[in-house]
């Protein structure tokens, strides 16, 4: 036996005896602090200040606060680190659960919703708690007897202090990130880094950080925490948000939640659990999050997908979730253009970035969210309309990224040649875009073979920067055609020291600098060249590039950024971000344990395992809609408007 494997069969067995720290589980005979909590049962609202209603349930059994302590050894840059991982456990909990509910209650068209439990509410608080160290106890056993087996097999794999890989390191961290709410686990927080004292809203579950976290539980085989999640968020989503006096429109779902423990009513010595949501009112900036519920969308479609339980789906209050998201984006208004018009910072980059007005990202996820939603709605009586503009709303904004994003040598070539104040109903310049906006930089780094989808489109303006996030979900979406998709792939290849280099991948290219950082961010310390949202380097955006390579037969490429993430992300302990040009320093504001740079690691090596599983996400070309493209691009979409009849 080699030296690897006999040290590989110690640290197993130091497991399995009890002797070696445990990173999945926590032990909760040996916890450091244990507070036992009582409170009586019954469902109600809590009311407070700001005119905002926490739904809480309030449970008979012990709740468990469990805080563990664990020490574990780094496994690549050869030191050994001891960490408080610090992890909220809410045990034994006779609560009314959100995914039994069947009842939708509609009060004055607001959406509120309600549960129906009355047969869950029959079991013993003892039972559920029993129940739930039985689980844990199961799932420990049977993650120990997969590390025996990887050991009798002699494997390559090394193992130190109960860790065997860097995917086992990233399986442990994702689940201390996990957040239960009543015993059941609902969501992971941003991030879990035990040396960062201020930790903003990074405790927080937030929609979109979570979706790379609920995409590899669900390639686990974990479905219960997704459609926990799903659950929870839309009862949110009915609640009453304001800032200033001032509502947004209905379906909004929030950008974030905390669980928090709030005095009983008329008994100060008891406390319940509350979902405490953020719509923006204390985001910074106080923008609202307009990809929470696209994503939501999108991730509901996976869990059917990937889990086969199409009920979830199906169910009043979860169509009729579905159907306020798509009445708040499908709403008339004044834009003359198909794509949704929104603020600065209402997307991934959360603060001002100069992608206010249509930005690509927004697009793609809309655009995915309307084809998922169009997959999952049922028929119901009046939604002849809303079926009608979701389907008009699709042809349109295909025909508009297509067509006006796509840029490439050849165009680019066309727009230095625009004519400009075309006033016609057949200009060639459309947008009035003036030649002179081309930078210097885009004639020197655009590739002869390939292209992208510009970051946004207004009048007398085209962004050309490369965003990532919106080229990725853009070719998984669909919106972007075949030809397309691989053209962006060829960039991306051609430009690999530019986009990837040290660390993959860059969230835009390139950076704002000088003058041109100072306007369009306000001097943001935070977003400086080559930082955070200012075409920083995000390991999570990993599992979109890999999705978008396995659906065009290309996975050669993410294996490739698999691979420079592998060398170095683990050592450098997770971090949420990089800076500089080639990605060679942790970001000077980066938290450090960032659950979706783990969860992005550990979908794109699953991904990679089973290029299959990637068709839960993937939506593709639609016929209708090729057609309807091919329509309006053979009659001409320079066409003059024809004749129109006035009723006076």
């Amino acid at each position: 036996m080699s030296i690897m494997s006999m040290a590989t069969s110690e640290g197993v067995l130091q497991v399995l005896s009890g002797a070696a720290p445990r990173l999945l589980s926590s032990d909760l005979g040996s916890s450091n602090s244990d507070l036992a909590l009582y409170s009586k049962c019954h469902f109600k609202s809590v009311k407070n200040k700001g005119s905002r209603y926490f739904k809480s349930l309030k449970c008979s059994s012990m709740i468990r606060c469990h805080i563990g302590s664990y020490n574990y050894r780094r496994l690549v840059g050869g030191f050994d680190r001891n960490a408080a991982i610090n992890r909220l456990r809410l045990l034994g909990c006779k609560c009314q659960q959100a995914d039994h509910g069947s009842g939708v209650g509609m009060d004055e068209g607001n959406g509120a919703r309600f549960v129906d439990n009355a047969n869950e509410s029959n079991l013993s608080g003892s039972m559920n708690s029993q129940k739930k160290l039985e689980f844990e106890d199961s799932e420990r056993l049977k993650r120990e007897k997969e590390m025996l087996a990887s050991a009798g097999t002699g494997t390559t794999t090394f193992y130190k202090s109960g860790i065997d890989s860097i995917e086992d390191e990233a399986w442990s961290l994702l689940r201390d990130s996990m957040v239960y709410y009543c015993g059941s686990p609902i969501g992971t927080i941003a991030a879990n880094d035990p040396t960062d004292s201020g930790v903003l809203n990074y405790d927080q579950v937030f929609i979109r950080d979570f979706i790379p976290s609920g995409i590899a539980l669900l390639l686990k085989g974990e479905y219960d925490i997704v459609k926990n999640f799903i659950l929870h968020t839309l009862q949110l989503q009915s609640w009453e948000k304001t800032m200033d006096c001032h509502s947004p429109g209905q379906g909004l779902m929030p950008a974030s939640f905390k669980v928090r423990s709030a005095p009983l009513d008329g008994d100060d010595s008891a406390t319940v659990e509350v979902l405490d949501p953020d719509f923006g009112e204390a985001a910074i900036g106080r923008v609202a999050p307009v990809d929470s519920g696209l994503w939501w969308i999108i991730l509901l479609r996976a869990y059917g997908k990937c889990s086969g339980d199409l009920s979830l789906q199906d169910r009043i209050d979860v169509q009729t979730g579905i159907r306020m998201i798509l009445r708040l984006c499908l709403a008339d208004g004044f834009d003359m253009f198909p794509t949704l018009l929104v603020t600065d910072g209402s997307c991934m980059i959360d603060r001002r970035m100069g992608i206010h007005g249509h930005p690509l990202e927004i697009q793609s996820l809309f655009f995915s969210a309307l084809l998922s939603a169009r997959e999952m709605l049922t028929p119901e009586d009046g939604s002849d309309d809303l079926t009608r503009a979701l389907n008009n709303r699709l042809i349109a904004l295909s025909f508009h990224i297509r067509e006006y994003y796509w840029i490439d040598l050849v165009k680019v070539n066309e727009i230095y040649r625009y004519k400009t104040e075309e006033y016609s109903f057949d200009a060639v310049n459309k947008f009035n875009i003036y030649p002179d906006q081309i930078s210097p930089w885009l004639v020197e780094w655009m590739p002869h073979k390939g292209g992208y989808l510009i970051g946004n489109l207004q009048p007398a303006h085209m962004d050309f920067r490369f965003f990532s996030l919106g080229n990725f979900w853009a070719i998984v979406s669909g919106l972007a055609t075949t030809n397309q998709s691989h053209a962006i792939l060829d960039l991306i290849e051609a430009k690999w020291a530019d986009l990837v280099a040290e660390m993959p991948f860059k969230i835009c290219y390139p950076a704002l600098e000088g003058r041109e950082w100072q306007i369009i961010t306000g001097c943001d310390p935070k977003n400086t060249p080559w930082s955070y949202h200012n075409a920083g380097s995000w390991p999570t955006l990993l599992w979109q590039l890999t999705v978008a390579c396995i659906k065009m037969n290309r996975p050669e490429i993410a294996a490739k950024a698999v691979a420079v993430a592998e060398k170095r992300i683990s050592s450098d302990k997770w971090p949420e971000y990089y800076d500089t040009k080639k990605a060679r320093f942790i970001g000077k504001q980066a938290r450090l344990f960032q659950t979706w740079s783990i969860a992005g690691f550990l979908v794109a090596k699953l991904l990679l395992a089973d290029p299959n599983a990637a068709k839960m996400l993937t939506t593709e070309e639609d016929s209708e809609l090729v057609n309807a493209f091919s329509s309006l691009v053979c009659g001409n979409p320079r066409r003059k408007r024809g004749p129109k009849t006035y009723i006076v």
